[in-house]
């Protein structure tokens, strides 16, 4: 008996060695697949799994897992494996993962790993201040392209996060492929692969984009979320709609500033130093333009001179053209902003604006008559005034539109200082980044669309260059069981 029960341990342990050894090669060659299986199993068994596995392959799968079900698992294995899958792995996976966690979390994760490497965490999950990756929520689990739509529902009652109007998804190296829209998967049948019912992506825009490039992909695309992704095209976080309007409203509020030559990065409680600094430099230009107007004024001295009512009246004429060359301006800039106008329409502004100017000349002008003509008593004052109140409106209307026109034809963004415009252009080529797999996934769809035939010649035309592809479910039966 105690023979038996020896050779029966001894079978059991040589089966055991041979499971994990299954494992070990499974998560070594396979690990996408891999972390297919363990995100199906339960979180305690998943990480079991992983703690009975040699580091370096308990590191292969787990940095192939979706962030949110790493993060569980990484609060599943002993401190010392967890210490080592963040060290080991891709950077990028990591910081995704230490993005899942709160502050006090993630510190304390941070500081148990080598200094050098929780230094370049830290600047992985250190966006700028007005970035997208600021903007964005980093907690948002996509679905891979592989799972059913029954595998789906189940991960999204995993993750329990409410108010989802559409979900991303992703190969298998985490990289940004379409979404799924909830109704279409509430509706699909279970067993239908998700990549059925996916669709292509409207807009996405990179972590290290600007603000102004996320309210630009707004305007374009009436989206309520917006993707992020690294320069490498991986998903890592979604810019939900209050954030998308709260870009929107700032954006705003500096081009106001802007405008009348305040910085755009001082904010209402900014020192005095600060704010004098990004001032002072446009008063100073102000103060040429005003010299400029004062010599034109001073061309006419001794007509002034002989006529004192002149000096009296000029800063109404002068008032009131400013005013309507404000309005004019900041309508162009508005229509400049939303692309309700382009540079072809600058015709249409000019005479647009050179026509309400002669009209509202008109009408100020015969107020400003009456009031002359009480205080003066003067016809002539009067006709000269009119005219002049006349012709200064039209003549604000036109440079009102025609100036913010012109320094856009010149590459200029009248909403920014110069500097802030050859930022935008350098980061404006990245606006709108769509991963180019929805191209792949584009071609798949036509390929279906030519039938099985066209599909069979066209893998038959793949191996022919490539050799046969590699089959993962095929090779890796055996471990697949074990996992399973």
């Amino acid at each position: 008996m105690s023979t038996d029960a020896a050779d029966s341990q001894t079978t059991a342990t040589g089966a055991a060695s041979a499971v994990a050894a299954l494992n070990r090669r499974f998560l070594l060659d396979y690990p996408h697949e891999a972390a297919r299986r363990l995100e199906a199993m339960p979180v305690a068994d998943a990480a079991e799994l992983l703690a009975t596995q040699p580091p370096h392959a308990a590191v292969r799968a787990w940095q192939a897992l979706a962030a949110d079900v790493a993060r569980a698992v990484l609060e599943h294995v002993p401190d010392a494996l967890a210490q080592r899958l963040l060290s080991d792995a891709e950077p990028a996976a990591s910081a995704a993962v230490l993005a899942q966690l709160d502050q006090a979390a993630r510190a304390v994760r941070l500081a148990a790993l080598d200094p050098q490497v929780a230094q370049e965490l830290r600047e992985l999950l250190a966006y700028p201040e007005d970035s997208a990756g600021r903007l964005m929520d980093p907690q948002v689990s996509p679905l891979r392209a592989q799972l059913s739509v029954a595998e789906a529902l189940a991960r999204l009652r995993t993750i329990k996060r409410r108010g989802l109007r559409e979900l991303f998804v992703v190969d298998d190296a985490g990289r940004l492929t379409g979404r799924v829209e909830i109704q279409d998967l509430a509706v699909a049948g279970e067993a239908l692969p998700l990549r059925e019912i996916t669709r292509g992506l409207i807009a996405a825009v990179r972590d290290l984009d600007l603000r102004e490039d996320v309210v630009a992909a707004l305007q374009q695309q009436p989206i309520t979320e917006l993707p992020v992704v690294t320069s490498e095209g991986r998903f890592v976080g979604v810019i939900r709609q209050a954030a998308l309007v709260s870009a929107v409203a700032q954006e705003a509020s500096l081009d106001i500033q802007t405008m009348v030559g305040a910085s755009r990065d001082e904010r209402a409680l900014s020192g005095p130093l600060f704010a004098v600094r990004k001032r002072l430099p446009w008063l100073q230009i102000n103060l040429l333009t005003a010299f400029l107007a004062a010599a034109v004024v001073g061309l006419f001295e001794s007509t002034i001179a002989k006529f004192t009512a002149l000096a009296v009246l000029l800063p109404v004429v002068a008032g009131q053209s400013g005013n309507a060359g404000a309005q004019a301006l900041a309508v162009t800039m508005r229509g400049l902003f939303l692309r309700e106008i382009s540079l072809r329409h600058w015709p249409r502004m000019v005479w647009k604006e050179a026509s309400i100017g002669f009209v509202n000349g008109i009408a100020v002008a015969a107020t400003t008559a009456v009031g002359v003509w009480v205080w003066s008593g003067s016809v002539g004052l009067v006709l000269v005034i009119s005219s002049a109140m006349v012709i200064a409106m039209v003549i604000a209307g036109v440079a009102g539109a025609a100036v913010p026109i012109v320094l856009r034809r010149f590459g200029q963004d009248p909403a920014q200082s110069l500097l802030d415009r050859a930022h935008h252009r350098h980061r404006r080529r990245r606006l709108l980044f769509v991963p180019r797999h929805s191209d792949a996934a584009r071609r798949h769809a036509r390929l279906k669309r030519r039938g099985a035939g066209g599909v069979r010649r066209s893998r038959l035309r793949a191996r022919r260059r490539c050799g046969p592809a590699p089959r993962p479910a095929d090779a890796s039966a055996g471990t697949q069981a074990a996992l399973g």
